[in-house]
């Protein structure tokens, strides 16, 4: 029963990965060309200001800065950085580098959780690198530096992301709903003075592009993040963190699918070396080789072109 409940709550948390699998298309294919802040703020703001509402919850205490620190680091800072990543380097690159995210999590967690590092997770995750590469790596062309530092930066800041969430928890009485719309709404408002920076007013929306950042708030950053959120308070951070291998599948399946890309045997190999280690990723150590953090009391009543990374 509880290795059932267990295969419930990884397979939801990985259609967070999943749904982000499906940004490039939605993006390419709906959206207005050339305005990577504007989306960040249209997914994470609207999305974050809607799940407020509903639970009506707001942070107390030290949570103003956790909230915001976690925001920061899973959205505020991980969109631009991603985006940025995504026009500086050549073809799936960004995707590339953003896929030893699993590795810092390894490390990050064996400093802020306790959890020694393994052998086996070192080498899934390398494997997981490894595999997407095969999928996604196409072009040529010279590394641009600010490029790669960027994709390194952003999967770093979405590994410090998932280990914080994991440390902190939630306060007593208030749901994964709650803690999600704190940080996309801190995310978002964090991008917003970005945005209208760099990329000035909002760009004009007719009805494909406005149910586009429908799709994009909702489904792929509201419900997706609140998986995403859920699933670290009841997995460990590195099951987690090897579900992202998901996204960049998902976007190559999709991009077959949906727009008409061809999939070589050698994507395919490669497919099956990420699906293989994300499948691996999800295998526990043995009982008690590992502290988890408890999952706080809910008994108080309660008052993402683009790259076809995860996003």
């Amino acid at each position: 029963m509880a290795a059932n409940r267990a295969i419930v709550v990884i397979a939801l948390t990985a259609l967070a990965p999943v749904s982000w699998g499906t940004t490039y298309a939605v993006t390419t294919e709906f959206l207005p060309p050339d305005r990577p802040l504007f989306t960040g703020l249209a997914r994470a703001l609207p999305a974050g200001l809607v799940l407020l509402a509903l639970v009506r919850v707001l942070p107390r205490g030290v949570w103003w800065w956790k909230a915001t620190a976690l925001g920061a680091l899973n959205i505020g800072a991980f969109f631009p950085l991603l985006f940025l990543s995504a026009y500086r380097l050549p073809g799936g690159m960004a995707a590339v580098v953003g896929s030893v995210g699993p590795l810092f999590v390894v490390a990050l967690s064996a400093l802020l959780l306790g959890q020694r590092p393994t052998v086996r997770n070192v080498l899934t995750g390398v494997v997981a690198a490894f595999g997407v590469s095969l999928v996604v790596l196409k072009a040529t062309g010279a590394l641009d530096p600010v490029g790669v530092l960027a994709a390194l930066a952003a999967a770093a800041s979405m590994s410090a992301g998932t280990v914080l969430t994991k440390r902190w928890g939630r306060p007593e009485g208030v749901g994964p709903l709650a803690l999600t719309g704190w940080q996309l709404t801190a995310g978002g408002l964090l991008i917003a003075p970005l945005a209208f920076l760099v990329e000035g007013a909002p760009p004009a929306l007719d009805a494909a592009a406005a149910g586009g950042y429908v799709y994009l708030a909702l489904a792929n950053t509201a419900v997706a993040y609140w998986l995403w959120f859920r699933g670290i308070g009841r997995l460990t951070a590195t099951q987690v963190t090897f579900l992202g291998p998901l996204s960049p599948l998902t976007a190559a399946v999709v991009g077959w699918a949906a727009l008409g890309e061809t999939l070589t045997p050698l994507q395919l190999t490669g497919m099956a070396v990420a699906f293989g280690a994300t499948v691996a990723g999800q295998i526990t150590a043995r009982p008690g080789a590992a502290p988890a953090v408890p999952e706080p009391s809910r008994t108080v009543p309660v008052a993402a072109g683009p790259p076809k990374v995860r996003c």
